[in-house]
């Protein structure tokens, strides 16, 4: 708790507001997710945005990033073929930065989730294979344009990516990938205070220092194939260790434990595979059901909220064979004696592509922290949302409790 205020120029208040509102339009396609995708128009997708300029922040995470815009968009994207793909409405927490030195380039970047109102269905839309649960995952990364700025609105462009999925909960998800040209127009709804009641100039920090330990346990959930789609938990555990620079950048590496309970029962009730090809797994099932790795982690500290992407490598996930034949091979829709539909499946191989997808882990998620990390506790406490992902498609959702000990502060003048 080092942390040491100087004071530089006067901070400019160009616009004339800190909160704002703006409605915006995006106009697009979306890629198609799988052979035989129903037929889709123009995406057409409507947000609106509630945010807020950080100008007058004198906490150091604001400092740091050159005070970004944070807020959350309301949006709904019709895919013009309303019977067999349907709409999305989504909430999408987000956060924007400036970028290339520019004062008018930007990016900006959002983590939520979406409701679709129509879903996959094996009799009545088998083609679309894109979402098969109601509720998903959304993302939005945007590069944004300030193309016209008057005393209290602005005119905005911007160039934009938006998916969704499901997190691997239920099958198919194949996920939404979209891109669209927007326009919005944002308007200020409250003034600035006026910092210079308290705070005549900008706030500069000197550069600071520490390490940190923290500990982790999760419960995650993921269905195994599209044959055995019952969701079932998955169970984690992990240590990390590492740095946080000036407040705001937080460095680690560490380890991890997870348990599959898909594959523990696969294992244990003795299923196809297990018995033609692997029947060495029936000696250790819960051993053959683990999984344990190691990962960096970088994380973006914005006091009570955390954005962290990890990257990692399987030591050990023997399981994941049994897991990449279901997947990899295809199923089909076939129809028994009374005429009922059920999947059918072709059997996948293993290859150099499984390889690449066993060992390369990654994870990506919001914490929050109990205690700010704006004021260094040595002790802190969070909950955290993530979605796991073998080499960046979808292996498990997950809800997790950690502690982080903090240590070894220095400050650099």
């Amino acid at each position: 708790m080092f942390t040491l205020i100087s004071f530089g120029q006067q901070r400019s208040d160009t616009l004339g507001y800190s909160n704002f509102i703006a409605p915006e339009i995006l106009l697009g396609t979306l890629s198609e997710p799988n052979t035989d995708f129903p037929d889709v128009g123009m995406q057409k997708t409507l947000y609106l945005t509630f945010g807020k300029y950080h100008d007058n922040n004198t906490q150091e995470w604001a400092y740091r990033l050159n005070y970004p815009k944070t807020g959350f968009s309301l949006g709904v994207s019709d895919y013009g073929n309303s019977k067999l793909v349907g709409r999305s409405y989504s909430l999408l927490p987000y956060t924007e930065f400036g970028i290339l030195g520019s004062q008018k380039l930007n990016a900006l970047f959002g983590l939520g989730a979406s409701y679709h109102d129509v879903q996959y269905d094996i009799k009545e839309n088998p083609n679309n294979k894109a979402i098969s649960t109601e509720f998903s995952w959304a993302f939005r990364g945007s590069l944004t344009y300030d193309l016209i700025a008057f005393e209290k609105s602005m005119l905005r462009l911007s160039l934009n990516y938006l998916h969704h999925s499901n997190g691997h909960v239920r099958l198919p998800n194949q996920g939404m990938n979209s891109f669209l040209f927007g326009v919005s127009y944002e308007t200020g709804i409250f003034r600035h205070k006026d910092l210079a009641n308290s705070i005549e100039e900008i706030p500069q920090f000197s550069r600071s220092t520490y390490n940190y330990y923290s500990f982790r346990f999760g419960l995650g959930q993921n269905v195994l194939s599209q044959v055995f789609n019952e969701q079932k938990a998955v169970y984690t555990a992990a240590f990390d260790y590492g740095k946080v620079i000036n407040n705001t950048y937080k460095f680690g590496i560490g380890a991890y434990y997870r348990f599959y309970e898909h594959y523990y029962d696969y294992i244990k009730n003795e299923e196809e595979l297990v018995v033609e090809r692997y029947p060495q797994f029936l000696e250790n099932p819960f051993g053959y059901a683990s999984n344990f790795g190691v990962f960096g982690t970088g994380e973006l500290l914005l006091n009570h909220i955390g954005i962290e992407f990890q990257l990692g490598f399987n030591i050990y996930k023997p399981a994941y064979q049994i897991d990449w034949i279901l997947n990899q091979g295809y199923v089909f829709v076939a129809y028994d004696s009374d005429n009922e539909p059920y999947i059918a499946v072709v059997y996948g191989e293993l290859n150099w592509y499984y390889e690449i997808k066993r060992t390369v882990s990654s994870r990506l998620g919001l914490k929050y922290y109990v205690f700010g990390t704006d004021k260094q506790p040595t002790h802190n406490l969070y909950i955290g949302a993530h979605i796991n992902a073998n080499l960046g498609q979808a292996d498990f959702n997950e809800l997790s409790f950690g502690y982080v000990y903090s240590f070894n502060f220095k400050r650099k003048n």
